[in-house]
């Protein structure tokens, strides 16, 4: 189990068949699902539906770019019945490239809120992540800093540390801003932060914690589940200290991004697939998936003592949609400003 979380997903996928006792009057067979989520704790909601449906679960997992460019790649000769990404950018991208298909699911509209699904109802998000601010207080006053654009004030010159550009959440978060605060204004804070960043940009946000706390740099952007994790052990002990020497910082209110789910477009069992992503969506179901990952369930807000000790997030009123219209845009403005 543990190299399975040392795993790195690239275009080779990583097959999974969910053994369980299905039922003898059982219908269906199986759904397909591919998913760019790389937990292990997944598959225990899944077997969990299987068990109460009969359905069998086959799970194929890798990256969220490499399971987009292969559904283009075989077309109608995909065997995906479900998909699920991480990121608003990458599962409205999905749904323009044509990958995804209309739902028509009462439970799926009752149980997921307004602003976390498509309004042409081709996908549904599962749980919720907050991008919080990750700081060391020997370095920075964590005091002057309430929210992301304080990140661009000069006194912080050297002391910011960053993910790359590639990083669909950094893409979101820029997208945020422009709906937010405007493109002229996003474009001065892309500035003023990236004059400050230490340099070189990180390739995720698990180095960032780690750098913040060795004091390579002051405060960097997160996503607060990876804090947790690194808190909770689940990485080992050494990342559980460099964790513990940091102060998570949520802005009021915060950008919330999501992972979600839709049915395939070439989906040979679409109604067990809308079955499967009912379940994800529903309560038990969105609580399954986040718990053990420390993500925010669709409703509610996590109740691991280690994410209630980051304090309570406001959500701020952008919808997942208009963060994917956004999102070329703001690559652009990050190229522009040299955010690497």
């Amino acid at each position: 189990m543990q190299k399975l979380k040392k795993v790195i997903y690239s275009a080779l996928a990583c097959t999974f068949l969910l053994n369980v006792n299905i039922p003898a009057n059982s219908t269906e067979k199986e759904v397909k699902v591919f998913s760019g989520r790389h937990y292990n704790t997944d598959r225990s909601v899944y077997k969990k539906f299987a068990e109460e449906t009969g359905i069998k679960v086959r799970l194929i997992e890798a990256a969220g770019i490499s399971l987009i460019e292969r559904l283009k790649r075989e077309g109608k000769n995909s065997q995906a019945d479900l998909i699920l990404l991480v990121d608003a950018a990458r599962i409205t991208n999905a749904a323009k490239l044509g990958l995804l298909q209309k739902i028509d699911s009462n439970n799926l509209e009752n149980d997921v809120p307004v602003g976390l699904k498509d309004p042409d109802k081709e996908w549904y998000a599962l749980t919720r992540r907050v991008r919080v601010m990750v700081a060391n207080p020997k370095v920075v006053d964590v005091s002057k800093i309430n929210d992301y654009t304080d990140l661009a004030d000069p006194s912080l010159k050297g002391k910011v540390c960053l993910r790359n550009r590639k990083s669909p959440y950094n893409q979101s978060l820029v997208a945020n801003q422009i709906i937010n605060k405007g493109e002229e204004a996003t474009k001065n804070w892309l500035n003023g932060m990236i004059s400050n960043v230490s340099k070189p940009f990180f390739p995720g946000d698990i180095s960032i914690v780690r750098a913040v706390s060795k004091k390579k740099c002051g405060v960097g952007i997160v996503n607060h589940y990876y804090v947790a994790r690194m808190l909770a052990g689940v990485n080992g002990r050494r990342d559980a200290l460099y964790a513990k020497k940091t102060i998570v910082l949520t802005p009021n209110p915060a950008h919330v991004n999501i992972s979600a789910g839709g049915v395939a477009r070439y989906a040979t069992n679409k109604t067990a697939a809308i079955k499967l992503l009912e379940f994800l969506a529903s309560p038990s179901g969105s609580e399954g998936l986040a718990a053990p990952t420390f993500e925010h369930p669709l409703k509610e807000v996590n109740q691991n003592p280690i994410v209630k000790g980051f304090g309570s997030f406001t959500p701020d009123k952008v919808t997942v949609e208009d963060l994917g219209v956004n999102n070329s845009l703001a690559i652009k403005l990050m190229k522009d400003a040299g955010w690497d």
